[in-house]
């Protein structure tokens, strides 16, 4: 199997590490890894790509590549710049923190996984929730090592040879516990935090300048029952399957006596 990795904690994030051990055991002894990360860290900046400027790219080992740009950015240099061909699977993360509920609509994590599937290759997000019982231990990935593997090639089994329209990719969720506390998988849709937003925190710098800080809400609050961020609190990994399709299709017959 030939596998595409990248994330959005950048080139040397621990995470990253996870990951490229996972997919070489998911790939096999006769697989082929590539990686193609951010140079830097680009959490936060959703299906970003660099469309109005170049961005640097090099490579930095056997198969490892760099970006200067969005992790978007990376799947499209791995895909048409660093690649033979394409890759049998598309593999971001080990985010370092949730993408459930409402913050999977900012994850460049996410963002990768979608340019993935729009170029027509299966994609797949994993990201590491991270809480009480779990941010404080030697590895907090270690569910994330211990689990992903079986359910990567869990999901690659199920997925659909052929789709039409938008293709599928998966955001995936490793609950905030111990590995050994896993509970089991559940596929869920994605859920909404009551409540919790991102918001702004204004700063002085010692010169009197003002700055803003971006700050997150509490992970800790779980969305309705039977959704992502609500199993992940309850110890399940989460599996939601997505397409980049954001019709709200609930609203079509509902709005049609406005059309002329």
């Amino acid at each position: 199997m030939r596998i595409l990795i990248t994330n959005d904690d950048g080139i040397s994030a621990p995470g990253l590490a996870v990951l490229e051990r996972i997919a070489a055991e998911v790939a096999g002894p006769d697989g082929h890894i590539t990686t193609v990360a951010p140079a830097f860290e680009q959490s936060g900046v959703a299906h970003c790509i660099n469309y109005a400027r170049p961005f640097m790219f090099q490579q930095i080992g056997p198969n490892r590549f760099t970006v200067e740009g969005s992790p978007a950015d990376c799947v499209l240099a791995g895909l048409h710049q660093v690649l033979d061909g394409q890759p049998d699977l598309i593999l971001s993360g080990v985010n370092r923190g949730n993408n459930s509920a409402e913050n999977a609509l900012y994850s460049g994590t996410l963002g990768a996984a979608i340019e993935g599937a729009l170029q027509g290759v299966l994609s797949i997000a994993l990201s590491q929730y991270f809480g009480p019982e779990n941010r404080a231990l030697d590895d907090p990935f270690e569910a994330s090592a211990a689990h992903c593997k079986d359910l990567i090639e869990r999901i690659v089994a199920a997925t659909p040879q052929v789709q039409p329209g938008y293709q599928l990719f998966y955001n995936v969720n490793i609950p905030p516990v111990a590995a050994a506390s896993v509970k089991g998988t559940r596929i869920v849709p994605q859920g909404l935090r009551p409540g919790v937003g991102f918001h702004t925190e204004q700063t002085q710098s010692p010169n009197g300048r003002n700055f803003l800080w971006i700050r997150g809400g509490d992970q800790q609050v779980p969305t309705a029952p039977g959704t992502d961020a609500a199993v992940n609190l309850d110890g399940y990994i989460s599996v939601t399957p997505m397409r980049a399709d954001l019709t709200a299709h609930d609203m079509l017959d509902h709005l049609g006596p406005i059309a002329t």
